[in-house]
């Protein structure tokens, strides 16, 4: 049980100097994070705006074929009516004119918000362009700081969690569990020591008898205030000696 308290109080030790590591880096890493969402989301943003802005020429693009084709058959039914022979003939052919004038307007009309749908989204586009630089640099200067402060660290940190992997490997699952459990809900800090008879977590005064059976070595005790695991003195200074 010696062996079982003091691996997790190795644990806590390893994880403090990780956390401080990570804590050198401050918001960075979020605030990196933040930024290539942004980024990312703006370069959707113009790559969908674009696409519908193509669409647009591409679909004024077939209009004007349309009207071309329009226009010619307008012309030749023009032609056609002096050549009619009767009524019947006249008024299918003044029929076609009149359809074919109404799907001209239609489609000019239509080319015409096609027309100003690609100027407003070909606008929106470069009101976008330069917050997107404006970010993509803000980027690129936070994550070259990050960086910096990682390779500054690397070569501990590796060391560090190479360590930790080799301890955790030794902590029996369900006292992984526990730890991992009470680290989350407690701020990183999950074991803790008397110091002053107090819990070094909490600093609530831990009960006389409480701390005999402590010293003892012999079974996992958790603080009754806080919720930490506790370990004896002893355990604590033969680590951080």
């Amino acid at each position: 049980m010696f062996d079982r308290l003091k691996i997790l109080y190795q644990l806590q030790i390893l994880d403090d100097h990780l956390d401080e590591l990570e804590e050198l880096r401050g918001d960075l890493p979020n605030a990196v994070v933040s930024l290539e969402d942004r980024v990312n989301s703006l370069k959707e943003d113009i790559r969908r705006k674009d696409k519908e802005r193509l669409g647009s020429v591409e679909k004024r693009e077939e209009n004007e074929k349309e009207i071309e084709k329009l226009k010619a058959n307008q012309k030749k039914f023009k032609a056609q009516l002096y050549q009619v022979r009767n009524n019947k003939e006249y008024d299918a052919l003044t029929k076609e004119i009149d359809h074919n004038e109404t799907q001209v307007s239609k489609l000019e009309a239509e080319n015409d918000s096609l027309a100003d749908l690609s100027k407003s989204l070909a606008d929106e586009i470069e009101n976008i362009k330069p917050l997107l630089e404006e970010l993509k640099e803000e980027l690129k200067v936070k994550a070259a700081d990050l960086k910096e402060i990682v390779k500054a660290n690397e070569k501990e940190e590796a060391k560090l969690s190479t360590h930790r992997k080799e301890i955790q490997d030794k902590v029996k699952k369900p006292d992984y569990s526990a730890y991992m459990r009470i680290r989350k809900a407690k701020h990183g800090m999950a074991v803790s020591t008397i110091r002053r008879s107090a819990c070094s977590g909490c600093n609530n005064i831990v009960p006389s008898q409480r701390q005999l059976e402590i010293r003892r070595n012999n079974k996992l005790f958790y603080c009754e205030y806080c919720g930490r695991i506790l370990v004896s003195t002893e355990i604590s200074e033969k680590i951080e000696a």
